[in-house]
């Protein structure tokens, strides 16, 4: 399903026979009204489908840009456990949520059995300081006016630049990496099979590498261990999910009641989403004509100024789970 509109897409595909499906309730100026608001709206166009379509039997989700945390605000709202808990074990669920794979290996989302999640150049760890976007060149000043003025492109801005904090809640991308507040980010994240970031490397002016990747800077690859692919030859490093051994611990005793810098929300974001295996797939446009556009050029926005990304299009369809 599509759901397009200002620098965001989300694409979700329910299976039975085959069927896809696009979104049109969040575009133009409905992009300004807050991440959770069009959350909102995509839960109920996927749900208004499927009941319309009852021999469906899988879906999966593939959000560009925006795109990406609206869906998975959606999924959230749309996410129907195997077993319901207790508040207490949802709690112990969240501390351990590796252990929850197989327990939520039947869990649905609208009613569906849900097969891939799949991200291109999304902000999940939001777009304040750090270079997260490319175009300010990591001039502090720069991103100091971006913080400040930021609202102006409404409560999206807001949700963004992670000031959106009030009554004693966290900024809503932090919210977005647990299941405390009765909304389940995670639980509804590790329901499916698999979960996918596409990222570009360089040339993407609106999203940054770490931000669309959720890694840590020391974590990203080292251009000189770039690997060149004949088939997809504008990708540039693949990571399969690595297995979950290690457990974040400490995420759960954070007082979110308390002030919390920047650096510390970044690294509370990306603990919690890696409390999940990802694929994580590196692109670079660094020697294509469109490289100027790589933001969507990675997926194919429009086949006549983005035709380089076709491979990578090619990529997800060829590692697509059925």
């Amino acid at each position: 399903m599509e759901s397009s509109g200002s620098q965001s897409r989300t694409i979700w595909l329910s299976r039975s026979m085959g069927s896809l499906a696009g979104s049109e309730c969040n575009c133009a100026r409905l992009t300004l009204d807050g991440i959770d608001v069009m959350g909102e709206r995509l839960a109920k166009e996927v749900l208004s489908v499927v009941e319309r379509r009852p021999e469906l039997q899988k879906i999966s989700f593939v959000g560009h840009s925006l795109g990406g945390l609206i869906t998975r605000y959606a999924i959230a709202l749309l996410f129907k456990p195997s077993v319901e808990r207790s508040s207490s074990e949802e709690t112990e669920a969240i501390k351990s949520v590796s252990e929850c794979l197989e327990q939520d290996a039947k869990a649905k989302i609208a009613g569906l059995e849900p097969m891939n999640f799949i991200t291109f150049v999304t902000p999940h760890l939001g777009s304040r300081w750090h270079k997260q976007i490319p175009i300010l060149c990591g001039s502090p000043a720069l991103e100091r006016m971006s913080y400040k003025i930021s609202s102006i492109v409404g409560k999206t801005g807001n949700h963004l630049f992670l000031k959106d904090k009030k009554d004693g809640k966290p900024p809503l991308l932090l919210q977005m990496v647990t299941d405390n507040g009765g909304i389940p980010f995670m639980s509804a994240l590790q329901s499916f099979k698999r979960r996918v970031t596409y990222s570009n490397v360089c040339s993407d002016f609106i999203v940054g590498w770490r931000t669309s990747c959720i890694r840590f800077q020391h974590e990203l690859p080292k251009r000189e261990n770039f690997t060149k692919n004949e088939k997809y030859r504008h990708v540039v490093n693949e990571e399969k999910p690595k297995n979950l051994t290690e457990q974040h611990e400490g995420f759960l005793e954070i007082d979110f009641s308390q002030p919390i810098n920047a650096n510390k929300m970044e690294e509370l974001m990306i603990k919690g989403l890696k409390r999940v295996p990802w694929e994580r797939v590196d692109v670079s446009f660094r020697k294509s004509k469109q490289r100027i556009l790589a933001h969507t050029t990675i997926q194919v926005n429009t086949y006549a100024i983005n035709s380089a990304g076709a491979d990578v299009i090619f990529h997800m369809i060829d590692n697509f789970l059925l």
